[in-house]
């Protein structure tokens, strides 16, 4: 049987998209709150076969049913969710028992030789270069909300009281970004 994947806040479906290439056997939906990113993703994702979906939703009230996908991801979404509790927590409740949720976020390191340098990093060099590549003020934005994204353990924490059981946290870039990977635990959600 095909793999059933759901990639939350997909923006324009390029995670949703590169799953579906890695992973031909897979059955790609991606859910994002904004119409007009799904209208642009949705003329990447039509050569796909129907293979790949992007659909309008809210990572605080997925629309599907429990144990519904094989893995749930979310790439650089989870710090712009309202209610980051309830969105983990419906992760976890639409994946089956043994799948897989994995979440991919930007952070502040705290400890370790790099991390001052990789704080300046995100807090002048980002906001900066973006601003001028784009135009636009915005990335300040970016800086902001990644240093109010709690450090890793206090997120990895947060990911179990939501029903996940956490099994791994795997820094990136020294710290600037992580990947959590966790399993639903059911009836403790």
């Amino acid at each position: 049987t095909a793999s059933r994947v759901l990639d939350v806040a997909t923006g324009t479906g390029d995670l949703a998209i590169d799953i579906a290439r890695r992973h031909p056997q897979a059955e790609v939906i991606g859910v994002d709150p904004s119409a007009n990113m799904i209208a642009v993703g949705d003329g990447k994702v039509a050569r796909f076969g129907g293979r790949v979906a992007l659909t309008l939703g809210d990572a605080q009230a997925l629309a599907f049913a429990d144990g519904t996908f094989d893995a749930v991801t979310i790439a650089f979404g989870i710090r712009n969710v309202p209610d980051r509790a309830r969105g983990l927590a419906e992760m976890a409740r639409v994946c089956r028992p043994g799948g897989r949720v994995a979440i991919l976020e930007l952070g502040e390191p705290r400890r370790g030789v790099m991390a001052p340098l990789a704080r300046f990093h995100i807090r002048q060099v980002v906001p900066r270069v973006g601003a001028l590549l784009s135009g636009s003020r915005e990335y300040r934005y970016l800086q902001t909300s990644i240093a109010a994204f709690p450090p890793p353990d206090e997120f990895a924490a947060m990911m179990t009281a939501a029903g996940l059981t956490v099994l791994e946290v795997v820094p990136l870039t020294f710290g600037v970004c992580n990947l959590y990977v966790g399993t639903p635990r059911r009836g403790s959600a």
